[in-house]
C-alpha cells in the first residue's frame, strides 16, 4: 500500500474557491483524474519467493460541505463547463441554502474524503483492504438581492 502513494481528491469545484458562489445556485464537485487520486494504479512488493500485487480503485468520495450537508458520490464527478450554465451536476453536486457569512472566516470548509478499495493477490490468496484519504478547500457563498424599483 505504501508504494501506491494514494492521495485524497484533487478537488475540482465550481464556484472556484477564489471566487464567490450564490445561495440557490448549483455547486459542481469532481475529483480530477490521476493515478494517485482516482487510479488506476498497481504496485507489487516481494519478500523472498512471495510477491503481492495491489490494485486500488476509488469506491466513493464523501463531501462534507460545511453547512451540515454530506454528499456521497460514487462517480468521480463531472467537471463543470460554462456551457452547462445553471444546470445541476448530473452526478456530484450540492446547493447551499444559506450564506457562509456565519461560518468561520466567512467561508464554508469543504472536506472531500476518498474511500479506496484495494484488491490484493499473492501467495495463492486474495483479499480487499480499505483506506481513506482527505483533501480540503473552502467556499464563500453570498446572496444576490434584487430590487424591483418602478
Amino acid at each position: 500500500m505504501e508504494q501506491l502513494r494514494l492521495e485524497g481528491p484533487d478537488i475540482g469545484i465550481v464556484p472556484f474557491p477564489t471566487g464567490r458562489g450564490i445561495v440557490g445556485m448549483p455547486v459542481w464537485m469532481w475529483n480530477k483524474p490521476g493515478p494517485t487520486r482516482t487510479g488506476p494504479a498497481t504496485a507489487s512488493a516481494s519478500a523472498g519467493a512471495v510477491t503481492v500485487t495491489a490494485t486500488p480503485r476509488v469506491a466513493k468520495v464523501v463531501w462534507c460541505m460545511g453547512d451540515g450537508a454530506v454528499i456521497t458520490c460514487t462517480a468521480p464527478g463531472t467537471p463543470y463547463e460554462p456551457r452547462f450554465g445553471k444546470q445541476k451536476s448530473p452526478d456530484c453536486g450540492h446547493m447551499y441554502t444559506a450564506t457562509s457569512a456565519q461560518a468561520p472566516g466567512g467561508r464554508y470548509p469543504v472536506t472531500a474524503t476518498t474511500t479506496w478499495d484495494i484488491q490484493w493477490a499473492g501467495a495463492g490468496q486474495t483479499g480487499t483492504l480499505n483506506t481513506t484519504r482527505q483533501s480540503q478547500t473552502s467556499l464563500t457563498i453570498g446572496e444576490l438581492q434584487v430590487l424591483n424599483v418602478p
